[in-house]
């Protein structure tokens, strides 16, 4: 009798089929890597000599372009200084038409040989802006009421600072860069300059042509007050009180009809003393602003 093998084959599990494992790929091998990313070519640095073109040009174009950038930057400057006088010629207006056509009192004047007031009645802006370290003389002015802004009085340009009265000059900025002719309402027979003291009396010259307000040079300006000789005057031939030029060789100017303007000087604006004499470069400039106050008595 013929034995089967034992176990039955039926009931042996059934037999486990061999994997061969294949190894994975490698990132050495071609073409098989994950996320694989197309070879960079070679960078190349630049050469010294490129590097020393690309300068030149960067040089070449700062120097084109910062002059363009200053003269943008001091011409917004001039336009401010405009600005601040038109809103002064505003004041002057509405202060005209509040007193019955009386132009603002301009006689707040100091001597410029011991430095104290001549006068100390009422006026458009009292104080002398070398020493003053406050704007309560600003305040106290005849226009301040109208436009209580006391940035308006000074020319962002004007970066000069107050002194104290032995001339030592100190850190903080002046608040005061303009000042008001003689020719409006000034101090009566004050060295024999002529005044108008009514709006309606503004004839010769007309308004459009009569200086109100002049920004005046950082070395000689005082008191708020813009005295020039008349032409038939003893001191005609010397500045009295000398305009600024720091505007480009160039000054501002308000006037009554309410407009400002930007006058440029034919010569360099140089203070060398109280009571300067007026250079022959000058004279153009000197008689160009005597035309435009009063000269003449009714």
């Amino acid at each position: 009798m013929a034995l089967s093998p034992w176990p039955p084959k039926s009931i042996l599990p059934p037999e486990k089929k061999s994997v061969s494992m294949k190894p994975r790929p490698t990132f050495s091998e071609p073409g098989r890597r994950r996320n694989s990313r197309p070879a960079l070519p070679p960078t190349r640095a630049f050469s010294l000599v490129e590097l020393l073109v690309v300068i030149s040009l960067i040089a070449i174009l700062a120097a084109l372009l910062l002059p363009s950038l200053g003269r943008s930057k001091s011409q917004a400057v001039a336009i401010s200084c405009l600005n601040n006088l038109r809103q002064l010629q505003t004041c002057f207006a509405m202060y005209v038409h509040d007193n019955d056509d009386t132009l603002p009192p301009n006689n707040f004047v100091y001597n410029v040989s011991n430095g104290q007031p001549i006068t100390k009645n009422r006026s458009w802006c009292p104080g002398n802006t070398r020493i003053d370290n406050t704007t309560t003389n600003i305040e106290s002015g005849l226009l301040f009421p109208y436009n209580r802004s006391v940035a308006i009085y000074r020319c962002p340009a004007d970066l000069s600072p107050i002194e104290t009265s032995e001339g030592v000059k100190l850190s903080q900025l002046r608040t005061r860069s303009y000042n008001m002719s003689q020719s409006v309402n000034g101090e009566p027979g004050l060295l024999g300059v002529l005044s108008f003291r009514k709006y309606s009396e503004i004839i010769d010259p007309p308004p459009v042509n009569l200086m109100v307000f002049i920004e005046v040079h950082e070395d000689g300006i005082l008191d708020s007050l813009f005295g020039i000789p008349p032409t038939n005057s003893f001191y005609n031939g010397y500045w009295f009180d000398l305009p600024s030029g720091r505007h480009n060789q160039g000054g501002t100017l308000a006037f009554a009809d309410g407009h400002a303007e930007r006058w440029k000087w034919v010569a360099p604006k140089k203070f060398v003393q109280l009571l300067q004499k007026v250079t022959p470069e000058e004279i153009p400039d000197y008689e160009r602003v005597q035309n435009h106050t009063r000269q003449k008595a009714d």
